[in-house]
């Protein structure tokens, strides 16, 4: 049994559980979250704050097995709460978020092989494998598949068993080969330093599928780095140049014949929690820098200093990707690049999608909602 005490001077109910976890609970917060304020089926709010004072009391409480029962002065509405609602949305801890995974940070000496690694077939139809292989994914922001289907449509596959596609201007899908006036240079065959994808964009995009159709060139190595490993370096190696590209937006630009799409972003980006959230890191897509000129060389000089990083052995990876194989990447932890490669050696062909990170996380939830 729990212990309700009820303290109408604080304006609080005190609720103790057997496991000595204790926890206060203003009447506001109580009564606007009446369980027959929600729908029964949508289970959105349908409770309407303004129809209630905020000095609201509660004229009584009591217990009936797991649920505690209050009743309101006034209007004497009756309030029934299960005990185990209560704790799990305790005031000042709220509610447990299976997505809510702590980064495991990695660096240059990571062993590509080391990576999660999961078959296409086993995820397209293994629930509890694929939530594993996500929470593994969201630790490291970088994963593989292999065992794709001889199919182009095959990564899609994969991507739309986790969440839907997120549409840009370069389609639902887009095709990473050498091809004739390219719009961008991942279209050619030139080394791609590392980046994020479309730090242009007002929402860049989350988790990238990167499907090796045929890799048969010669070059063409893919390397990856972890942004927030180099965020958490830079944060206690130099914390000014930290500071610098975290609270100071630059332009982004991309355009063509048909799209001018611009943004400015921080290269890092806080949460409301002050944790490195994303990176904005786009050397081929950076606008012109407008700050002040009188900060301009000091912003310039941590600039330098983490694409310096971005270029470390200390921080990157390499691996090339088999025809058959998939690299999936959170695109805004995780930096991605490429080695040259000759065309005229041999086919290369990529195929890529983004799904993005709510609808990533969102999946995560709900199969740890369906095993539990």
């Amino acid at each position: 049994m729990t212990n309700v005490t009820l303290r109408g001077e604080d304006r609080m109910l005190s609720v103790a559980w057997t496991d000595g976890t204790s926890a206060d609970f203003p009447f506001i917060w109580l009564r606007d979250n009446c369980p027959s304020g929600f729908h029964p089926q949508t289970q959105e709010r349908q409770f309407d704050l303004t129809g209630i004072a905020m000095d609201i009391s509660i004229a009584k409480a009591e217990q009936d097995a797991d649920d505690i029962i209050l009743t309101w002065s006034g209007d004497g509405h009756v309030s029934r709460y299960r005990a185990d609602w209560l704790f799990d949305h305790r005031p000042g801890v709220g509610l447990a978020d299976p997505a809510e995974i702590e980064p495991a940070l990695w660096r240059g000496d990571l062993v590509p092989e080391s990576l999660p690694r999961a078959a296409a077939a086993d995820l397209m139809v293994n629930d509890d494998l694929l939530l594993a292989f996500l929470i593994e994914a969201k630790k490291t922001g970088l994963a593989l598949v292999d065992g794709m289907a001889d199919d182009v449509e095959a990564g899609v596959d994969v991507a739309r068993r986790i969440g839907f596609l997120r549409e840009t201007n370069f389609g639902t899908t887009f095709e990473v080969i050498s091809k004739p006036n390219p719009n961008n240079l991942a279209y050619t065959s030139h080394a791609l330093p590392l980046h994020t994808d479309l730090a242009n964009q007002e929402l860049p995009p989350g988790f990238q599928f990167l499907h090796c159709v045929a890799n048969e060139a010669e070059g063409g190595g893919s390397t990856f780095c972890d942004g927030f490993a180099i965020a958490d370096d830079l944060a206690r190696l130099d914390p000014e140049a930290f500071r610098l590209l975290a609270e100071t937006p630059v332009p982004f630009r991309f355009h063509d014949e048909d799209y001018d799409i611009r943004r400015h972003h921080t290269v890092i980006e806080l949460d409301l929690f002050a944790r490195v959230q994303e990176l904005h890191f786009n050397a081929h897509l950076a606008g012109i820098f407008d700050l002040p000129a009188d900060r301009m060389e000091a912003y310039y000089g941590s600039y330098r200093t983490l694409m310096q990083m971005t270029r470390s052995r200390n921080y990157v990876i390499t691996t090339r990707l088999k025809g058959g194989e998939m690299v999936i990447f959170d695109n805004r932890r995780v930096l991605h690049g490429r080695a040259a490669f000759d065309p005229g050696t041999g086919f290369r062909h990529l195929r890529g999608c983004y799904v993005d990170r709510g609808e990533f996380d969102s999946r995560l939830r709900v199969l740890s909602r369906k095993r539990n």
